[in-house]
């Protein structure tokens, strides 16, 4: 009697456990590594799009998530250095967490391309996917493609072919300025190009590459600019440096049109003030304006809930909500968020943005594929910016068949697949 009683409390027991262990499973999450600069100098870009990213995921989370799974983000910092992305890397891998998103500067994207394409070949069962929100150089899904790699932003050459046939018919002169590192050395060949191509009308007058994050005062530049006689400044400047380059045209009065790619980011419109109104004008995914501009309630609630969390700058990176949008599509197809399985139901995967335009991801390159805008900083507007009682207003919208060039992506695919 005594070893059938012992019999049954060890199968109690045992029974107990499995439960405990199924609803352990039930509440897993889906792990996201979200590598970013969240100290030196551009921290501030790295926090920002943290709340970004936290929007949109909490927005999936709400709609159900994946595979009745909710999304979580586990943060590492990469000081927006190759070196520091590599040692992350290797952090979010001996984790076991099987997707890495990784945004803010194309060095560090190249870097984490490469990493991450020889930590799966040599470790089959450990595999990681690499999800690039805001890493721009054409090179990544061109020269650099790779199957692990799948960028949720329009290119560098997206965004230049927007803003050339964006300029107006009366600018006749413009001075080029560019950080001096993959992206803005991409910016600088593909506006020559398409300046060609499509305004050969335009002179350039001037042209400037600066060290990245280095300048902590602009007025020399500005001065060249200034004297160069330009009707407008072309500049792909983003952070700190464009805050501070805006900084020096206003205290300097430089009368000019600013067009450029960040100005629409967090501490663009502050460091702008009313130095910028009507003056700048942004390439971007979109800006808190949009839904009202089409008068889309859809569109306006999705700001209106991102404002009301107060993180005090606008949402212009909306391709972030587009990718966890479509990471749940491709994650519920995949029936699993095994790397290999997951980037195979991403290729060709769409998903609607938040204007209900829908996205497309190119299986050949792994680039997305979407409409894009230009927008002036002016006022009147619903939604001001950073409280400068300024915000945008779309000027000019470029499909995305007109934003579709051709691929010359020659990827090497894990066999199989």
């Amino acid at each position: 009697m005594l070893s059938a009683f012992r019999q049954l409390v060890k199968c109690v027991l045992i029974a107990g456990m499995l439960l405990g262990s199924g609803a352990a499973m039930a509440q897993e999450t889906i792990k996201i590594a979200f590598i970013a600069p969240f100290s030196g100098a551009f921290a501030a870009n790295g926090d920002a799009w943290l709340k970004m990213l936290r929007y949109a995921m909490n927005n999936a989370n709400a709609a159900g998530g994946a595979l009745g799974k909710k999304f979580e983000l586990v943060t590492f910092d990469d000081k927006i250095q190759p070196s520091e992305a590599l040692i992350a890397l290797k952090s979010v891998v001996d984790q076991n967490i099987p997707i890495v998103v990784q945004c803010i500067g194309s060095n560090v994207a190249a870097a984490m391309i490469d990493g991450v394409s020889r930590h799966n070949q040599r470790n089959p069962k450990n595999r990681v996917l690499y999800l690039n929100c805001a890493a721009l150089a054409t090179e990544l899904t061109e020269d650099k493609c790779d199957f692990w790699h799948f960028r949720f932003a329009a290119n560098v050459t997206q965004r230049v072919a927007t803003m050339v046939r964006g300029l107006p018919a009366d600018a006749k002169s413009v001075y080029l300025m560019n950080q001096d590192y993959l992206y803005g050395q991409g910016v600088a060949a593909d506006t020559k190009k398409f300046l060609a191509q499509y305004r050969p009308d335009i002179k350039i007058v001037g042209e400037e590459f600066v060290p990245l994050g280095k300048i902590k005062d602009f007025s020399s530049y500005i001065a060249k600019v200034k004297a160069s006689g330009a009707q407008a400044l072309l500049t792909s400047n983003w952070g700190p440096d464009f805050n501070l380059l805006m900084k020096s045209g206003v205290e300097a009065g430089l009368d000019i049109k600013y067009y450029t790619f960040s100005a629409h980011l967090n501490g663009g419109p502050t460091a702008m003030g009313d130095g910028g109104g009507d003056r700048v004008i942004a390439v971007l995914e979109g800006h808190d304006n949009i839904g009202s501009e089409l008068g889309n309630a859809k569109t306006e609630e999705w700001i209106k809930g991102f404002r009301a969390t107060d993180p005090g700058f606008d949402y212009p990176w909306v391709n972030f909500q587009t990718m966890f949008d479509m990471l749940v599509v491709a994650i519920n197809k995949a029936g699993s968020t095994d790397p290999l399985k997951l980037a195979l139901a991403l290729e060709g995967a769409q998903a609607p943005d938040i204007y209900g335009e829908m996205n497309t991801m190119r299986k050949e390159d792994h680039q997305l594929l979407s409409p894009f805008y230009t927008a002036m900083f002016t006022k009147p507007v619903k939604n001001e910016s950073e409280k400068t009682g300024w915000g945008w207003k779309t000027l000019t919208k470029v499909s995305t068949q007109d934003l579709t060039f051709p691929t010359t992506c020659k990827m090497k695919r894990p066999s199989g697949s």
